[in-house]
């Protein structure tokens, strides 16, 4: 039975998860046990809840109750549901929700590397990725082009940031990703324990084509991508067996990492059979 509460007191506790501006507050909400991340919008709380997240509470404009959320509210049984009009909420939040809808839920605990490496055959490698923005573009395009898995070096953003699972479209629910143990280059050995190939996305003039036959035909590949700016770490690209570059036109040097990522998808997803 739904447990509909209307919001009189922007100050009760109950309410800090979603009046928290804080996202590592959030991640170590339950310390030393996985925090609570915050899903915004009704898609993405449906994606979450289809993948098996626990939800704890939801935020939702009160117009929504019976409307688009019903169903959110049904699938989550008797947890609170915090319900106001939206410019209360905006005020509760600091921002003005996408569709009236934010859902606290549980984090679960990110799976060891070698889970993920030794069954996976195309992947994404976040190399100190920190903007929110382009990690969740990062995984709609690696869920949307076929790859297997994303992992982040240790540096990288968490990918249960807000900002990054509305980005993502509620992608990082769905596809498997997690931390390497390691960062720059040591975690391209793990990579090859596991027989990836690694090829390192760089502006390098000792690069071979994006659409090289080699890169198809390897059965395991990672692609690994970069920060804004900075790029890659020099000895990750001495330690990958590719530097792999995207042809420009019109003197452009480079792509936003999240749209070269896109790219790289598209091309290094075909497999030569």
């Amino acid at each position: 039975m739904a447990n509909i509460i209307e919001i009189n007191d922007l100050s009760l506790p109950e309410l800090q998860p979603f009046r928290s501006t804080s996202e590592v507050q959030l991640l170590r909400y339950y310390e030393p046990e996985p925090g609570i991340f915050i899903a915004e919008s009704p898609k993405v709380i449906r994606t979450a809840l289809a993948a098996g997240y626990e939800p704890l509470s939801i935020l939702l404009e009160r117009k929504y109750i019976e409307g688009q959320a019903r169903d959110i509210i049904e699938k989550c049984g008797d947890i609170p549901v915090y319900t106001a009009p939206s410019e209360v909420l905006t005020e509760l939040t600091g921002f003005k929700l996408i569709q009236g809808a934010l859902c606290s839920m549980r984090r679960r605990r990110c799976p060891a590397p070698e889970q993920i490496l030794q069954n996976a055959e195309r992947i994404a490698v976040l190399e100190d990725v920190m903007n929110q923005t382009n990690v969740g573009a990062i995984f709609r395009s690696a869920a949307a082009l076929g790859f297997d898995a994303v992992l982040l070096t240790p540096a990288s953003s968490d990918p249960l940031y807000r900002r990054s699972i509305r980005v993502s479209m509620g992608t990082v629910f769905q596809l498997p990703w997690t931390y390497l143990s390691t960062g720059a280059p040591d975690y391209i050995d793990e990579l090859h324990r596991y027989g990836f190939a690694a090829a390192a996305m760089a502006l390098r003039k000792d690069t071979v084509s994006i659409s090289d036959q080699k890169l198809r035909s390897e059965k395991k590949l990672a692609v690994i991508l970069g920060t804004e700016g900075e790029g890659l770490c020099g000895s990750t690209i001495d330690a990958s067996d590719y530097t792999i570059k995207i042809p420009m036109a019109h003197g452009v040097d480079s792509l936003n990492v999240a749209a070269a990522s896109a790219v790289a998808f598209w091309e290094l997803g075909k497999r030569n059979s």
